[in-house]
């Protein structure tokens, strides 16, 4: 299978190709086209050519196109859910989660096509402002420029094309180089659905080539990008004045109060928010602390659950954790485990690779805090499992990291809950539930090196207009 770039409506021919091959198997999957700076300048020519027509597009116009793209992706959703297992390594019945949520992603766009609104300002509330009528309204920006990662390749994709087709901008879309056959397909779903040409561009591409062109273009009003905090902030240290929102790393922790009984929901929450997706999840649980009051038994029941995953092929039905996206990072995985054990940490379950492509899930405890495996963002299949007798201590714990996306705290007790909630630097809490909780309608973004800007379909519509101000004098 050979793919080539999609610019201005047009499937154009690169003048290279990259070799596309399975992290399971190790097989070719396809020939993909790269993007050089040339190609790169022409999608961001097309992108601004259409930004006209897509600004001056009734807002039902935008939301039918959506909701299309939600009709076409629910018609084609086990193809595309096989897709994503293939080039992603992500477990079929993890694929097919994926893809409702993307579905449902383009729905909520669709609706917030529908209702961008400004408001009235009571300018007669200074001196000097009486006898006029003022109001706000929200305009487009223009050309955005969306740069995606591989672990969610339909639906983080959606968190960035969804809201800005929504809001009237032109897209040039930079997906992974893992998984682009999603966004290339997309491109397809978008053009069958009447978007009109250039408004949507796919080129993968280098990052130093395709990146570096995307945030230095001055016709490039806007930059969406999820990925490593170094590449988002030197991003933002050269996109000068555009806009920018910026979802990096984390390295969420859940609290487990002595006011909660340990049960198999909680467990097999943990388990799934440590382990899905083999921890390539930003939110995924990499830190639990547990009151010393339930350590003990809820180490025995985790570590159980977890020994029951199954490892294999992201095509079999049964498989709950596949290969990691690289062997690359299978050798960082293990690097970081002897780095802790060398240091006296623990290895409850796993801690050795299974082959050049497979990590099992691993619980650690005693783990230092100044270790990798605790204070940087893991991004893999392993857990570190820590005991408090404070619960303040250990929301200062907790704290204490350079990331704050997301964080959970189990607990009966509400002014525990509630002091959490005050208390831990991230920018979204989840009480008695785990910090990978997302739905696609919330606010979603961090503080610290987490982030700037905040992704959610109403939100990333905010991020990605413009406030325009409108005064009348009677």
């Amino acid at each position: 299978m050979i793919r080539h770039l999609f610019i201005n409506g047009q499937w154009k021919e690169a003048a290279r190709y990259e070799a596309l091959y399975s992290p399971f198997s190790g097989e070719w999957i396809a020939d993909v086209g790269y993007a050089n700076e040339a190609e790169t300048d022409e999608a961001i020519q097309a992108a601004q050519a259409a930004a006209p027509v897509m600004a001056q597009m009734p807002a039902h116009e935008r939301t039918t196109i959506l909701n299309k793209v939600a009709e076409i992706i629910e018609k084609r959703k086990e193809e595309l859910s096989h897709l994503v297992a293939m080039e992603a390594a992500k477990p079929l019945k993890t694929a097919r989660g994926e893809l409702a949520r993307t579905i449902q992603t383009y729905k909520f766009a669709a609706m917030e096509a529908s209702r961008i609104h400004g408001e009235t300002v009571p300018l007669d509330a200074a001196p000097g402002g009486e006898g006029r009528i003022a109001f706000t309204l929200r305009k487009p920006l223009g050309v955005i420029a969306a740069i995606t990662p591989f672990n969610f390749p339909f639906n983080l994709v959606a968190h960035k094309v969804g809201p800005a087709i929504a809001a009237g901008n032109t897209i040039v879309l930079k997906p992974a180089g893992q998984t682009p056959l999603s966004s290339l397909i997309l491109a397809e779903i978008f053009q069958e659905a009447g978007l009109p040409k250039g408004a949507l561009n796919v080129i993968p591409g280098p990052g130093a080539v395709v990146g570096e062109k995307l945030v230095s273009d001055p016709r490039v009003k806007a930059v969406t990008f999820t990925g490593s905090p170094a590449v988002g902030i030197a991003m933002k240290n050269k996109a000068g004045l555009k806009r920018v929102t910026l979802e990096l790393g984390s390295n969420s922790a859940l609290l487990i109060d002595k006011a909660y009984e340990i049960t198999d929901e909680l467990i097999s929450r943990c388990v799934l928010g440590a382990f899905s997706y083999s921890g390539q999840v930003c939110i995924s649980i990499q830190r639990i602390f547990v009151h010393e009051q339930h350590h003990d038994d809820f180490m025995n029941r985790f570590k159980a659950q977890v020994e029951k995953l199954v490892i294999g092929d992201p095509l079999e039905e049964s498989t709950d954790v596949s290969a990691l996206i690289s062997e690359k990072e299978v050798r960082r995985m293990q690097n970081w485990v002897d780095s802790a054990v060398s240091k006296g940490a623990v290895v409850i379950t796993g801690g050795k690779e299974l082959n050049s492509r497979l990590y099992p899930p691993t619980i650690l405890t005693h783990v230092a805090a100044d270790e990798p495996i605790s204070c940087e963002e893991v991004f893999g299949p392993i857990v570190t499992v820590s005991s408090f007798t404070s619960l303040d201590q250990a929301i200062k714990d907790v704290n204490h990291s350079r990331y704050g996306l997301q964080a959970g705290i189990y607990t009966n007790d509400i002014r525990a809950a509630m002091r959490a909630a005050e208390q831990l630097e991230v920018g979204g809490v989840m009480i008695n539930d785990f910090p990978t909780f997302r739905v696609d309608n919330m606010p979603y973004g961090g503080v610290k090196e987490s982030g700037f800007g905040r992704e959610g379909i109403r939100y990333a519509v905010e991020e990605l207009t413009e406030l325009k101000f409108i005064s009348i004098k009677l």
